[in-house]
């Protein structure tokens, strides 16, 4: 069965992940998955068993997300809009699937119904349409009865990649039947090695907007009862220049590939608190300091954060008012506390994703 799978990534690369995750469960559970990517071009992430479609790339210009700029850098158009559309609609007419998967539409990427009102409009009648959805939405005053409205409209399935245990999708009441909790959507990655063992690890997803973060951990090295382990700081690969950092006992990477082991093997981590870098936290079981991202009004990652320190299972740091000091003074917390127990969350959120619109589409 053919799935049109679309998703926009704009400032990090964790909506790409998330959905690369996604789409490999798809194409296990016997989906013919072709996925459709308007962000910029990020190596090594879709899976091999996927077909990607890299539409002409987009970003946002800054943390706002008010403005769109191309692979140039150049604000977009009304002619650059046209040309997008007419590729998404083309890929999605080459595919002709039995089910269309938008990712985060209509909870969030306003700024692309230029693209996705019309593919939705092409949709209607010739496919089964879904939403994929994380846990959390960045809420807008005025925005839930559009929300809505486009939601009832065009879509028959919601998946929530979260556990309502946890964090209860905020229109949840209002969706009915269409709304079905997944799980949290995290790749099962086995563990290899000892790599990373007894390290501090300290990540910022892909780094974007993750540099003071990391120039703080490693200022609050030799504050922590820590300070004698190697501290292991992945940039990340939109990340800053650290290279003035530099120092014995520190070591500095763009990325790894062996993350997730990292994160198995270490004595503690500090990190963001976006959606992939917190379930592969919880999945490896890690101690945790997390500093939710904070700009531009942003709430989701702190809401996630608080909701998770409230089960004692992480540390957080208000992003507003770090310094070195009172990081430290977290990390030493988390050291002293023991590893969060299994199951703490429902982390088989792709799999679950896949039974479900299996399920539907024979139904």
């Amino acid at each position: 069965m053919k799935l049109f799978f679309y998703v926009q990534h704009l400032l990090g690369i964790g909506h790409l992940r998330r959905a690369s995750v996604l789409a490999r469960a798809l194409a296990a559970a016997g989906f013919d998955v072709t996925l459709a990517s308007g962000g910029m071009p990020v190596a090594n992430v879709v899976p091999q068993s996927v077909r990607l479609v890299q539409l002409p790339p987009a970003a946002a210009e800054d943390a706002s997300f008010r403005q769109l700029v191309d692979a140039n850098g150049r604000r977009v158009d009304d002619a650059w809009k046209s040309r997008r559309k007419e590729a998404l609609l083309t890929a999605f007419e080459a595919c002709s699937p039995e089910i269309l998967l938008v990712e985060l539409f209509p909870f969030g990427r306003r700024q692309m119904r230029f693209e996705l009102l019309p593919l939705l409009e092409r949709a209607a009648g010739r496919c089964r349409v879904a939403c994929s959805v994380r846990d959390l939405i960045q809420g807008k005053p005025g925005r839930e009865e559009e929300m809505l409205a486009t939601a009832e409209r065009f879509f028959g399935r919601i998946l929530v990649h979260g556990d309502p245990r946890l964090a209860n999708f905020p229109l949840a009441s209002r969706l009915g039947g269409k709304l079905h909790y997944t799980g949290y959507v995290v790749e099962d990655l086995p563990m290899e090695g000892n790599a990373g063992k007894g390290e501090v690890l300290v990540s910022a997803g892909g780094g974007a907007v993750g540099g003071r973060l990391l120039e703080t951990a490693i200022l609050a090295r030799p504050m922590t009862a820590l300070r004698d382990r190697t501290w292991r700081v992945i940039a990340g690969i939109n990340g800053p220049d650290l290279s003035a950092f530099q120092q014995e006992g520190i070591v500095i990477e763009k990325m790894r590939q062996d993350f997730t082991t990292l994160l198995g093997n270490c004595e503690l981590s500090v990190s963001q608190a976006g959606y992939n870098t917190v379930m592969e936290t919880l999945q490896a079981r890690a101690r945790a300091v997390l500093v939710p991202f904070a700009g531009e009004g942003e709430a989701e990652q702190a809401t996630r954060a608080r909701l998770l320190a409230g089960r004692g299972l992480v540390e957080v740091v208000d992003e507003r008012t770090l310094d070195p000091a009172g990081l430290a003074a977290a990390v030493d917390r988390v050291a002293a506390r023991p590893r969060p127990g299994a199951a703490a969350v429902d982390l088989d959120g792709a799999r679950r994703s896949a039974a479900l619109l299996k399920e539907w589409a024979h139904g």
